[in-house]
């Protein structure tokens, strides 16, 4: 058995031989007590994160003005009630999946610190899909609701999305190998950094032309969230890449990369029918590879797209900061919006 196909070894509950010393610390395959030893941190960008998150807490009911977007809904024409519906199933997918994984990996993480910050993270994956619930408590008849929770029992093109993600993490489930493990990893930065993307965009367009406002400005809560869970993985990515070189595996991230793209520009031009105004199948296309090129950035590695340098949806940016102190989201790396949130300076990288 190669290395990369070598079993990890899950933490213990307790393990009394362990070391929680800094200089011991790595980020997979230590030997841990298991204790949640947190007043010695090596990860410095995760103490930062975990300042970040918390002071993100927010809770969907709290949202204001879903009533109106209910009434407008009815008013938009049907290829943007398609894709309102479709969008969402995806989404909610994106967070239950997340919600029900995240534990899983951390399992495998031995720095307590960055088992604290993934434990935020899947409370707010749990908050997300809380939140599409209230939209569809909310915005669409209670007839249309389990239509939009299983849309993919019906479409065939989510129904590939969907299949893709959960079986990369199921195979890590069913065989933690080393290799499942960092092919897993490289699912979690390409599920939070280019799969909720174009869905985002189109929500933003809407409310560009001033329709389902309240649904964007839940969005952009949820986008904020989306942005440190980009950066915990981007880390957790270049820390292996450190540490383990004999798992990390450069070529796997631009092949599964470049899968990623191809899938999210097949169903965003599937969903969105080249009929929603502003979001043609080119900017659609551009903006996934645009992103992606932003995205193997954070990792320090090369575009795969180095033609695309504009953001077709640069004009959005002024709707992304308006709930919170932090803007710029679209086009920033999530390097750029740490240094710019209200932590003062707080982040190390």
């Amino acid at each position: 058995m190669s290395k990369k196909e070598q079993k990890l070894r899950a933490n213990s509950i307790f393990n009394p031989e362990g070391n929680d010393d800094v200089s011991a610390r790595t980020i997979i395959k230590g030997n841990t007590t298991g204790l949640f030893q947190l007043n010695a941190v090596k990860y410095n960008w995760a103490k930062s994160l975990y300042q970040v998150m918390i002071g993100n807490f927010w809770i969907p009911e709290k949202v204001k003005g879903l009533g109106d977007d209910a009434i407008q809904l009815k008013t938009l024409t049907p290829e943007e009630q398609r894709a309102y519906k479709g969008i969402l199933s995806f989404l909610i997918f994106l967070d239950s999946i997340q919600t029900m994984n995240l534990p899983n990996f951390s399992e495998y993480i031995t720095a307590p610190e960055v088992n604290l910050i993934l434990s935020i993270q899947t409370f707010q994956e749990a908050i997300h899909s809380q939140s599409y619930a209230t939209i569809l408590e909310t915005v669409v008849n209670s007839e249309e609701r389990e239509e939009i929770y299983y849309f993919f029992k019906t479409d065939k093109h989510l129904l590939e999305r969907n299949k893709f993600i959960g079986g990369i993490y199921q195979d890590f489930i069913n065989n933690p190998t080393d290799k499942n493990f960092f092919r897993g990893v490289i699912a979690n930065f390409l599920l939070e950094s280019i799969y909720f993307y174009n869905g985002f965009a189109f929500f933003d367009t809407l409310a560009s032309q001033s329709k389902m406002v309240a649904t964007d400005r839940m969005i952009n809560y949820i986008r904020r969230d989306e942005l440190t869970h980009v950066t915990i993985f981007a880390n957790i990515i270049n820390e292996i890449r450190k540490e383990h070189p004999d798992v990390y595996d450069e070529q796997m991230i631009y092949d599964m990369m470049k899968t990623a793209v191809e899938q999210e520009i097949e169903w965003s031009q599937h969903i969105l029918w080249n009929k929603i105004i502003g979001m043609t199948s080119e900017n659609t296309a551009n903006y996934t590879k645009w992103l992606s090129n932003k995205r193997l950035d954070l990792l320090g590695l090369k575009p795969l797209y180095p033609e695309v340098v504009i953001n077709p949806y640069k004009h959005l940016d002024a709707l992304q900061d308006n709930n919170s102190e932090k803007g710029n989201f679209f086009e920033s790396t999530v390097t750029n919006y740490a240094q710019s949130s209200a932590m003062n300076g707080s982040w190390e990288f």
